[in-house]
């Protein structure tokens, strides 16, 4: 009788009982959907568009109790370094003391988190018009958004949850490194103690750039729901060295739930740029949303006054945007 073969396939036995004890489930979750969105001024073609990638979500727990869980998001439209994996997100939950989650790619900083967080039924005021509208006006990084801070690849963020009732807490980390000359830390806080309403704060810096060009960030908003409707609103700072680069950016909305499966919404914001403080950027945004089952459609209606804080004619913009979206 061969006593270590038995031994090996005794031992191999057990390694994959364990293994299967121990293994955590893998899912795919995504949508299927249909685009359609344009604007009033541009040379633009096929206005058709839909979806091109989904998320690989794994889960697993630890003896001690905590939950680990990963996702991965396939993307066939995310080209950098020839890849096709985009966002990559790690999440801790310690069972009662928090989250830890890192974000090798897709991370949020906790001050980014809320950083336009005024009610819509269906996209902010300043996200349904593409920043690259080929209208011969203002594109990309002079387009205005929100106030957001530093972001990178491979940062942390913890959040706190409910550990004291009504509060939660969360924090950031950008560690120094490619296209991060400086780290950078955010910190948010909210109340939600009293029905119906919530209050937050955050601050935090963007010191990506380094030395005299760092920045401070600051955001305060508030929303209550009464019922079927909700309303907000939220203002926001960024303060530096230079007076050229302290603008300001505020932001307000409403939402009324007409159903359990529709929505309607109103939301615009204005952002001052200290650098052209003669005009301000404005947006507007209404919105519809209905759910039937897994399919959900959303709309809006979008306008944008002083592209970039030009007051030239080619930059106020119309858009729209209609959203056909099936779960599974």
């Amino acid at each position: 009788m061969n006593i270590k073969k038995i031994g090996l396939t005794a031992l191999a036995g057990s390694l994959v009982a364990v293994s299967a004890a121990n293994a955590g489930s893998l899912s795919a979750s995504g949508s299927a959907g249909i685009n359609f969105s344009g604007a009033d001024k541009g040379t633009g073609g096929n206005q058709w568009s839909m979806g091109d990638g989904f998320t690989m979500t794994g889960t697993g727990e630890m003896d001690n109790g905590w939950t680990v869980s990963v996702q991965y998001e396939i993307d066939q439209g995310y080209t950098v370094s020839g890849g096709v994996l985009d966002n990559r997100i790690l999440t801790i939950d310690t069972n009662g003391m928090g989250t830890i989650v890192f974000g090798g790619h897709g991370g949020s900083s906790a001050f980014g988190a809320v950083d336009d967080v005024t009610p819509t039924a269906y996209g902010e005021s300043w996200d349904i018009l593409s920043a690259s509208l080929d209208n011969g006006g203002n594109t990309g990084t002079n387009v205005f958004n929100s106030i957001g801070s530093a972001g990178s690849n491979n940062m942390f963020q913890y959040k706190s949850g409910d550990l004291v009732d009504g509060f939660s807490f969360s924090a950031s980390y950008v560690p120094s490194g490619t296209g991060e000359v400086e780290s950078s830390v955010d910190m948010a806080i909210e109340y939600t103690g009293v029905e119906g309403l919530t209050v937050g704060y955050a601050a935090g810096e963007n010191n990506a750039s380094g030395g005299t060009s760092n920045t401070d960030l600051s955001t305060m908003y508030v929303k209550y729901a009464y019922g079927p409707v909700t309303v907000g609103f939220q203002q926001s700072e960024i303060d530096s060295n230079k007076a050229t680069t302290d603008d300001e950016f505020e932001a307000m909305g409403i939402t009324y739930q007409v159903s359990d499966d529709l929505t309607i919404g109103y939301n615009e914001s204005t952002y001052k740029d200290a650098a052209s403080t003669t005009v301000d950027q404005e947006n507007s945004n209404l919105s519809a949303t209905y759910t039937m089952g897994s399919m959900t459609l959303s709309v809006a209606m979008a306008e944008e006054k002083n592209r970039g804080g030009s007051t030239t004619a080619v930059n106020d913009v119309k858009g729209y945007a209609i959203d056909l979206a099936f779960a599974f």
